[in-house]
């Protein structure tokens, strides 16, 4: 499969990622939008991932800048939970577990398919410092090993202005659980 934008696509996504970028400057207050933009034209791939994000309803903006590494760093930063990531259960050993009403997919699945990965509780946690996100949804979240050998799964989400981490069985999925990515470029 081409993970590649054709030129129109690539020129329609940077204009919309950078109104964006400029209509939320409290997500990045010390990063200038033209060095972000010559990493993503330098970046075609990263590009494409981008577009998976924007097409499915994460709405990516840039939320951090790694200096260690040169990488600026991208969230879904959707009101909610990305639309078109929802209905899905935790990872591909979950779905397979499944023997009656199976979702379409996994978070852990897609996430690979579009290369990005779920957000960690740091990163989930770090985003709702920069506003009010899953006041109506959830999110699935990167589960530790120990918890996932058990069959389970963290979710997270905001409730009484309150950030909650919960647990629940990997194969369960609910219209209103999807999940969010990070993407490094």
């Amino acid at each position: 499969m081409k993970k590649q934008l054709s030129t129109e696509q690539h020129t329609e996504l940077i204009s919309i990622l950078k109104v964006r970028f400029e209509k939320n400057m409290n997500r990045h207050q010390n990063l200038v939008w033209d060095k972000v933009q010559a990493k993503l034209d330098a970046s075609p791939e990263k590009m494409w991932s981008l577009d998976e994000m924007e097409t499915t309803g994460g709405e990516p903006d840039v939320v951090d800048y790694d200096e260690k590494t040169n990488e600026y760093i991208f969230y879904d930063c959707s009101a909610e939970s990305p639309k078109g990531r929802r209905s899905i259960c935790y990872d591909h050993v979950a779905l397979e577990a499944r023997k009656e009403h199976k979702p379409e997919n996994s978070a852990i699945n897609m996430a690979a398919e579009m290369g990005i990965e779920l957000l960690t509780e740091k990163q989930y946690r770090a985003l709702q410092q920069l506003g009010n996100f899953d006041l109506k949804t959830s999110s699935w979240i990167i589960t530790p090993p120990a918890i996932r050998k058990l069959k389970g799964a963290l979710f997270a989400d905001r409730r009484y202005d309150t950030v909650f981490v919960y647990h629940n069985g990997a194969e369960s999925y609910y219209a209103a659980r999807g999940f969010r990515g990070s993407l490094r470029v």
